[in-house]
């Protein structure tokens, strides 16, 4: 799979015409909602792959139907999956199924409609992170501020590397991220150039809580 590194921000785009023919029908808006929950979990898949290529592994040896002991790699890393609540929610059971070793720990912003600004709401981040690998989920990297919030929590409480994964992302979105965590590196499907006056990216594909759990839930 390639990848290609948006300018001035750590992104990876995983940019692959599979990955390009599912974004194009989520951004569609008359796409139901369960081919979106869909699709969001099919680059979940993608983006999450090419993130953690340099995943810890180990070797074992294993009894093949025609050879003994041959050497085969496992991977030995746990990695901390962190869902921004509730669209993050939507990528995590994508992201399970790739990664044999995982731990979950839910986050729940809103967002100021006013300000823009998260507020948390809901915090199970452990106390104390110990310097391990977490990936925090959040389909839309619109203006930054949840995504900057939550790598502020990991980071306050011992993480090691933080890798963002998203669906889509802005170019403001990644300025901000870029500026207040600068080790973040974000892995996503296309950076979209801006925000419409509600801090939706455009042209983006609408709210993606919404397109995935209805609205007002």
């Amino acid at each position: 799979m390639s990848a290609q590194h948006a300018r001035g921000a750590q992104a990876r785009i995983v940019d692959h015409p599979v990955v390009a023919h599912r974004l194009g029908i989520l951004r569609e808006r008359g796409t139901d909602a369960e081919t979106f929950r869909r699709l969001v979990a099919d680059i979940a898949t993608f983006v999450a792959y090419e993130a953690l290529r340099d995943l810890r592994t180990v070797e074992v040896r294993v009894d093949t139907p025609v050879a003994d002991a041959a050497p085969v790699r496992r991977v030995q890393e746990a990695v901390l999956v962190v869902p921004i609540l509730r669209a993050g929610l939507g990528m995590v059971p994508a992201v399970q199924r790739l990664l044999p070793h995982t731990e979950v720990a839910h986050v729940g912003l809103r967002r100021d409609e006013v300000t823009f600004e998260p507020v948390v709401y809901l915090d199970r981040l452990p106390a104390d992170l110990g310097g391990r690998r977490v990936v925090v989920c959040d389909p839309m990297l619109a203006t930054g501020g949840s995504m900057a919030a939550v790598c502020a929590m990991v980071a306050a409480r011992g993480g090691g590397e933080t890798i963002a994964l998203c669906v889509l992302a802005s170019r403001p979105g990644l300025s901000r991220l870029a500026g207040e965590h600068p080790d973040v590196r974000v892995s996503c499907a296309a950076v979209d150039p801006e925000l419409d006056h509600r801090g939706f990216i455009v042209p983006g594909l609408g709210d993606a809580g919404d397109r995935l759990f209805g609205p007002g839930s």
